[in-house]
């Protein structure tokens, strides 16, 4: 064990985490699929997004600013394209609702478009991509966020760090999964840094005044930098007007925070595309192609022999077959804040680590 971490199950640890989902007011099945999702996303190795964000769900949940039994609902229909109201829910569960019923229509359109208001925020974009490539079809997701990110040299933020994913069934061990936000690292590294009580690169965020930082708490007071410069700066606002601006949602300086305002529903935006390749190609001939570009891609000769090229997706895949077998590591300030957040909700069972 490292003086820094604890390893914990991947079974054991899901369990726990449903348990608090539960009794802080959801139902059964939906406190279920969303910690799986957290658990699902520490095994790929994106700790930013994985269980290191149950406290302050928990604390959503318990103050009523996510709702723990939203009816998530249509509200506006064409042919192709629909938009849900996710009565202010966990994110986790109305990105689900939007994913499922965008692959839905795709099944019979062949492409397909859904957006959801009034959502919260959802962890990893990858998931939902994810969900469509379970189906043997492209999955896209994105979501827009409260403004946490300069240019260099402004002083104030000018837009969310806005992720986009897509995944593309390969129909082997793993999808292609490209699963990114548009600034230099996403929030929740900040934090995990802040928990492991380590420095950040000076070009990952800067303080509160705008100027860069190598404080991961000073960071998190202040505001991220965009991957790219412009070209993240941009690709973050086109994800803003997909999000926030064609679906009826807010955008830019109308979202809330959830850390600065725990209280308060974030009004997220999602926006999911499905696209169904198996309507103009057969699942063998998709299957075949994919296989074809990875090989080319993956046999580009390296100058340094030690280097390969990965597909996007590869590392999580490697990832998670070994966190499977040795567990997933915890900080140990997060491992002692889930188990004292399991005593203020009456849950005695404690987290245990692996091999306890």
């Amino acid at each position: 064990m490292s003086e820094t971490e604890i390893r914990v199950e991947s079974q054991t640890l899901k369990k726990f985490v449903k348990a608090l989902f539960t009794e802080a007011g959801m139902l059964e099945d939906d406190a279920g699929f969303f910690a799986e999702s957290l658990v699902k996303t520490d095994l790929w190795g994106i700790g930013s997004h994985g269980v290191l964000r149950v406290p302050i769900y928990v604390k959503r949940l318990r103050t009523g600013a996510m709702n723990p039994q939203p009816r998530i609902k249509t509200v506006k229909s064409a042919q192709g394209l629909e938009v849900l109201d996710g009565e202010h829910g966990p994110g986790v569960l109305v990105g689900r609702e939007a994913m499922n019923r965008a692959i839905e229509i795709a099944e019979t359109s062949s492409v397909a478009a859904v957006g959801a208001i009034r959502s919260n925020h959802f962890g990893a974009a990858g998931i939902y991509a994810r969900m469509a490539a379970e189906k043997g079809m492209i999955g896209i997701c994105m979501a827009n966020v409260v403004q946490n990110m300069v240019v260099p040299g402004a002083s104030r933020p000018v837009v969310g760090n806005n992720p986009i994913a897509v995944a593309v069934p390969t129909f082997g061990d793993f999808p292609f999964v490209l699963d990114i936000s548009t600034s230099a690292v996403a929030g929740g590294k900040l934090l995990l840094a802040s928990k492991r009580k380590e420095k950040i690169p000076t070009d990952w965020a800067t303080d509160k005044d705008g100027r860069p930082t190598d404080d991961p708490d000073d960071a998190f007071a202040g505001f991220l930098l965009p991957m790219a410069g412009h070209k993240g700066f941009g690709l973050a606002l086109v994800v803003d007007i997909l999000c926030g601006v064609i679906t009826g949602g807010v955008f830019l300086d109308k979202m809330k925070g959830m850390y600065k305002y725990p209280e308060d529903p974030s009004l997220t935006g999602h926006f999911m595309i499905v696209i169904n390749p198996l309507s103009i190609m057969s699942r063998e001939a998709f299957k075949d192609r994919m296989a074809n570009f990875r090989q080319v891609l993956t046999s580009t000769p390296m100058w340094d022999s030690e280097k390969e090229i990965l597909l996007p997706g590869e590392i999580e895949y490697r990832t998670s077959l070994e966190r499977q077998k040795h567990g997933i590591p915890i900080p140990l300030a997060l491992y002692d804040e889930l188990n004292g957040l399991a005593s203020s909700l009456g849950i005695t069972d404690r987290l245990p680590g692996v091999g306890e």
